[in-house]
C-alpha cells in the first residue's frame, strides 16, 4: 500500500507533515479535557462550592472540545482534497500507462480488470487515504498518549485496561487473517462479474437470437454467487466489531467502577481527622473518572486501528493492482529517429513471430518489398497469419526474428508517433467513437485546417451518398461503437477516416467485407485514381478485390506459398487456385 504513496508530490507531504502537527494538537486537547473534569468534579464535592468556579472550568472544557472539533474538520479537509487529487493522478497516470501498452500488455492484464483497476481499485485508495490516513496517524498518538496518562494509577484499573486491550487485539488478528485472503477474491471476482457484464451486453442480438439468456444468467449467476459469498463473509466478521467494542467499552466502565468502588469503601473513615478521610475518598473518586475516561480514549485508539484493517487490506489489494499496472514496463521500446521523410519502400527482411508464451510461430520467414503508389494484395486460408502480418507495421507487436524497413531503416528505430502518423489502419472490425461522423472522419487529425472539409474522403470511400442523406449529414450523431450504423456503412467510415488522415502506408484489414460488389470495386478503383502515391496493403478474402493488385502475397500456415500477379499465381499455385475456384468459376477468372 505504501510504495504507491510515491506518487504524492512535495507539496502534498508538507501538508501531512501539518496534519500530523494538528492531529497532535487535536489528541493533546482531547487528552486536556479529564484534567478540568476531575476539577469540576471536586469542586462539585465541596460543602460550599464555587459555582463560578465550576462554570469557568465548564468553559474551559467547551473550548478545548471546539478547539479539537476544529482542528479536526481542517485535517479531515486537507486529507479529502489531497485524496481527490492523488486519486485524479493515478486515474491519468494509470489511462497514460495503459495508452503505452501494446497488444501484448493489453492481453495479460485483459480490459475488464484494467476498467476495474482504474475505477473501483483506485476509489478503494482513495477511501483510504481521506478516512484512513487520519487514523492511522491519530490512533498510535492517542493509544501512547492515554496509555502514558493512565500508567501511573491504581495498577487494578491498569490491568483491566490491558485485559480490554488485548481482547481487542485479538479481534484485529482475526481480522486480518480472515478478511484479508477474501477482500483479494473479492477485487479478482469483481474483474470477472465486469468481464460477463461487458460480454453480455456487447453480445446482446446474438444472446437473443439463439435464446441463451439462461445460459449466461447461469455464468453471470456463478461469479455473482461467489462474490455475495465472498461479501457476506467479510461482511459478517466486520459485524464483530461494533457489538465486541460496545461490550468492551461498557466492560471496562464497569470493572473501572466496580474496582474503584471497592477502593474507596476500603479507605475507612478516620473519626480524629473524618475530613481527610472525605478528601481521600473524593481525590479517589476523581482519579477513577479521570482513568474512566482515559481508558476509553485508549480504547478508541484501539477501535480506530481496527477501522483501519478495515480499510486497509482492500486498499492494500487495490494498490498492489494499481502498481501492477503502473509498473509494467511495455515490451515494445520506443524509437529516436524521426520519420520526416515521405515513405518510398515499405520491406519485410526474413520476418519471423510468435506471440508471447507461445511455443510454434505464426509468421516464418516473410519477405517482400512494396515501393509507393503499388498495392500488396495478402491472402489465405483463416489463422494463416495474414491479421497478424499487417499488425507488425504499426508495431502493435515486434517481430520475433527478422526486420521490417521502412526506407532502409528498421521501424524499431523510429519514433512511434512519427510511424503510426504515416500509417492509416482499418482493422477487421470497423470500430466508431461516440461524437459525430465528422468527429470520427477527423479522428487523430492534427492539423486544423484539414478538419473543415471531409467531402473528399467521404466520396472516395464510397461514403458521402448514405451521409449526405441523413438530416444532420456529417454532423449526424454517432452511438457508442457505431451501432446506429449498418456494417458497409461502419466500414466506409474508417476507410474515410484512414483517408482524412494522408497516411503514406494505408491498411485494409478484411475491410470490404461488408461492401456489396459494386461499391468494392468503386472504392478500389476510387482510392487507385486518387491515392496514387501510397504503399497500399489489403488483406481480403474476395479473389476480385484483390485481382487487380501489384503484388499478392498467398499466405499458409504463416509462410509464403506464393507471390505474383492474379494471371500468375492463378497458373502456377495450387493454393491461390484452390481459393479462386471456391470463389468463381473458370470462365469468371479468366
Amino acid at each position: 500500500m505504501f510504495k504507491i504513496l510515491r506518487y504524492l508530490k512535495r507539496r502534498e507531504w508538507i501538508f501531512i507533515l501539518i496534519s500530523f502537527g494538528l492531529i497532535f494538537g487535536q489528541v493533546f486537547l482531547e487528552l486536556e479535557m479529564p484534567v478540568y473534569v476531575k476539577q469540576i468534579t471536586l469542586m462539585t464535592q465541596d460543602s460550599n462550592p464555587d459555582i463560578w468556579g465550576i462554570v469557568k472550568k465548564g468553559l474551559i472544557v467547551l473550548s478545548l472540545a471546539l478547539g479539537s472539533l476544529a482542528l479536526s474538520v481542517v485535517v479531515g479537509y486537507i486529507f479529502s482534497r489531497l485524496s481527490s487529487r492523488f486519486s485524479a493522478r493515478l486515474r491519468t497516470k494509470t489511462f497514460d500507462k495503459t495508452t503505452e501498452f501494446s497488444l501484448q500488455e493489453i492481453n495479460a492484464f485483459s480490459t475488464p480488470s484494467l476498467i476495474t483497476r482504474s475505477t473501483n481499485d483506485i476509489n478503494q485508495v482513495q477511501m483510504f487515504i481521506s478516512m484512513g490516513a487520519q487514523l492511522l496517524i491519530k490512533a498510535p498518538i492517542l493509544a501512547v498518549w492515554s496509555v502514558l496518562k493512565i500508567s501511573k494509577t491504581e495498577w487494578q484499573w491498569s490491568i483491566a485496561t490491558a485485559a480490554a486491550i488485548f481482547l481487542i487485539a485479538i479481534v484485529l488478528m482475526l481480522i486480518v487473517f480472515l478478511a484479508v485472503p477474501r477482500f483479494k477474491r473479492i477485487q479478482k471476482n469483481t474483474d470477472e462479474l465486469n468481464k460477463y457484464s461487458r460480454e453480455n451486453l456487447t453480445g446482446l442480438r446474438v444472446i437473443k437470437a439463439y435464446n441463451a439468456e439462461s445460459f449466461q444468467k447461469r455464468k453471470i449467476n456463478s461469479i455473482n454467487d461467489n462474490l455475495m459469498n465472498d461479501g457476506l463473509f467479510t461482511g459478517r466478521i466486520m459485524s464483530l466489531i461494533g457489538p465486541t467494542m460496545t461490550l468492551v467499552m461498557t466492560g471496562i466502565n464497569l470493572v473501572i467502577y466496580w474496582i474503584g468502588a471497592g477502593l474507596i469503601h476500603g479507605i475507612d473513615i478516620n473519626i480524629l481527622n473524618p475530613v481527610e478521610s472525605i478528601i481521600a475518598r473524593g481525590e479517589l473518586y476523581g482519579n477513577m473518572v479521570v482513568f474512566s475516561t482515559y481508558a476509553i480514549q485508549a480504547i478508541s485508539a484501539f477501535m480506530m486501528l481496527i477501522m483501519i484493517f478495515i480499510i486497509l487490506p482492500r486498499a492494500q489489494v487495490s494498490a498492489g493492482r494499481i502498481l501492477e499496472v503502473l509498473d509494467t514496463k511495455t515490451k515494445i521500446k520506443d524509437g529516436s529517429e524521426p520519420l520526416v521523410d515521405h515513405i518510398e519502400m515499405l520491406e519485410f527482411n526474413n520476418v519471423s513471430f510468435k506471440y508471447p508464451d507461445a511455443s510454434d510461430l505464426v509468421l516464418d520467414n516473410i519477405s517482400f518489398k512494396a515501393t509507393a503508389g503499388q498495392t500488396v494484395a495478402i491472402i489465405g486460408a483463416t489463422g494463416a497469419g495474414k491479421t497478424t502480418l499487417i499488425n507488425l507495421i504499426p508495431r502493435f507487436y515486434d517481430v520475433t526474428e527478422g526486420e521490417i524497413k521502412i526506407n532502409g531503416l528498421d521501424i524499431k528505430k523510429y519514433v512511434q508517433k512519427d510511424l503510426r502518423r504515416r500509417v492509416g489502419y482499418i482493422s477487421q472490425q470497423a470500430f466508431l467513437f461516440s461524437g459525430t461522423i465528422k468527429s470520427n472522419v477527423n479522428y487523430g487529425l492534427e492539423d486544423e485546417t484539414k478538419k473543415e472539409d471531409i467531402q473528399n474522403a467521404l466520396t472516395i470511400a464510397q461514403a458521402s451518398d448514405f451521409v449526405n442523406s441523413l438530416d444532420e449529414r456529417e454532423k449526424a450523431h454517432v452511438s457508442q461503437a457505431g451501432k446506429n450504423f449498418s456494417g458497409g456503412q461502419k466500414q466506409r467510415l474508417s476507410i474515410a477516416r484512414a483517408i482524412q488522415k494522408e497516411a503514406e502506408i494505408l491498411i485494409f484489414d478484411d475491410s470490404f467485407s461488408a461492401l456489396d460488389y459494386r461499391t468494392d470495386r468503386n472504392l478500389r478503383d476510387a482510392i487507385k485514381k486518387n491515392l496514387n502515391n501510397q504503399i497500399t496493403l489489403i488483406v481480403a478474402q474476395r479473389i476480385g478485390t484483390i485481382q487487380n493488385a501489384d503484388l499478392i502475397l498467398v499466405l499458409d500456415q504463416g509462410k509464403i506459398v506464393g507471390a505474383g500477379k492474379h494471371n500468375e499465381l492463378l497458373r502456377e499455385n495450387k493454393v491461390y487456385r484452390e481459393i479462386a475456384l471456391s470463389q468463381l468459376s473458370e470462365e469468371e477468372l479468366q
